[in-house]
């Protein structure tokens, strides 16, 4: 649940009061030390048993935790693949029926995207991928293929899944969305939040990055389109300046990525790097920038494309952000390829575009976020399926 692992523990954290209000009690149950200091900062009761041991995560503590008290729920809805958590749930359901348990709770699985094919076939992960097809075979086909049903973020996932492993037979493929909370409308406070993390961009026009300094955000691919569109543009037209925000400065990617940076001259004082940001500071990124862009190589929903889009901000981004086909259906920015090219035409794209279109283009945007990513109705459709094989006003455990 720790807020810098990216958007899983987000959407856990953004459902859980919209389903309260339905009427449905829900708690967490994680592999977090239960003294992190994120812990104790959510208004939901969070059972952490952790830390797991090894990157598999095993847990002794948890099969002990399942076997008391799993049957007290109506429902059980594990976040994620490949680690003991996943294997845990279904061992202990297992056991439980097999010495008589008559009431046991609902069973399903959430991949959050771990299920694309893009995981299978990326350089630089043939051995994990070689791990995960024998896992596949051992472990997750099993927790897959008996869960009492599968739920995807977006159709696109949905259909992805299908092509990555087999045997691959889903009691139920469901489609539930996936929303974020309604963003706290724009105060100043959120503006002087930002710019005291990033004082270089105060009053100036730039293009937000927000998400994790990861090579599978296409951060590297971003900087060299941006540095080729300043040369491009420069004596003919002001560039926005660029900031890359998220966790990662501090890996070898992100240091490279700063090293590439500060040895241009024709970027070094564009480009900025505040770090993770959350909070005012975040939202005050989001309403200060004039466009936000994510070039990811595979991005199973892209909670941070949701949140620009809420807070009226057209979105560039690449066509492996599994939620592109609403944004073009929608207008609600460009897409292009992952690639320096593609990354090109995005910012090309948005550099050509005159006012009246990009004020259109922000107006559409949060049209497409309140028809497509606003969290209520995602709620609505996981009560909705959870209410045909639970009791009502049902208990949940996130796992």
């Amino acid at each position: 649940m720790d807020p810098a692992s990216g958007g899983p523990c987000q959407g856990i954290r953004n459902a859980i009061p919209e389903l309260k209000k339905l009427g449905m009690d829900t708690e967490v149950v994680c592999l977090d030390a239960p003294d992190s200091e994120f812990i104790s900062k959510d208004d939901f009761k969070i059972y952490a048993l952790g830390p797991g041991k090894t990157s598999w995560c095993f847990a002794h503590r948890l099969m002990t935790w399942l076997g008391v008290y799993l049957r007290n729920y109506d429902v059980v809805i594990v976040h994620g693949l490949w680690q003991f958590h996943g294997f845990a749930v279904r061992k202990v359901l297992k056991f439980l029926r097999q010495n008589g348990e008559k009431t046991l709770p609902a069973f399903y699985v959430m991949p959050h995207g771990m299920l694309d094919p893009y995981f299978q076939k990326a350089s630089g992960r043939k051995l994990k991928a070689i791990r995960n097809w024998f896992y596949w075979k051992l472990i997750e086909s099993k927790i897959i293929n008996n869960a009492d049903g599968v739920f995807f973020t977006c159709e696109e996932e949905l259909i992805l899944a299908r092509t990555t492993f087999t045997p691959y037979h889903p009691k139920r493929e469901l489609n539930v969305g996936y929303g974020i909370e309604e963003p706290p409308p724009f105060d100043e406070h959120m503006k002087h939040a930002f710019f005291s993390k990033c004082p270089e961009v105060g009053g100036k026009s730039f293009i937000l990055f927000l998400s994790r300094i990861h090579n599978k955000k296409g951060v590297d691919l971003l900087i060299e389109a941006y540095e080729n569109m300043v040369r491009q543009f420069a004596g003919k037209q002001q560039v926005p300046l660029l900031v890359v925000a998220g966790p990662g400065m501090d890996t070898p990617y992100g240091q490279a990525l700063k090293t590439a940076v500060d040895s241009s001259a024709h970027i070094r004082e564009k480009v900025f790097f505040p770090g993770m940001l959350g909070g005012e500071a975040k939202w005050g990124a989001f309403y200060t920038s004039e466009a936000f862009i994510l070039p990811s190589h595979q991005e199973n929903f892209g909670i941070s494309v949701a949140e620009a889009l809420a807070c009226s901000k057209p979105v560039l981004i690449s066509d492996q952000v599994n939620i592109w086909r609403e944004i073009e259906q929608s207008g609600a920015g460009f897409i292009a390829h992952d690639d320096v090219k593609g990354v090109e035409s995005l910012l090309d794209s948005w550099m050509n575009s005159g006012e009246d279109q990009k004020k259109a283009m922000a107006f559409r945007a949060r049209q497409c976020y309140i028809k497509h990513f606003a969290i209520a109705p995602a709620a609505r459709k996981v009560f909705d399926i959870i209410n045909t094989s639970a009791s009502t006003n049902p208990t949940i455990t996130h796992a």
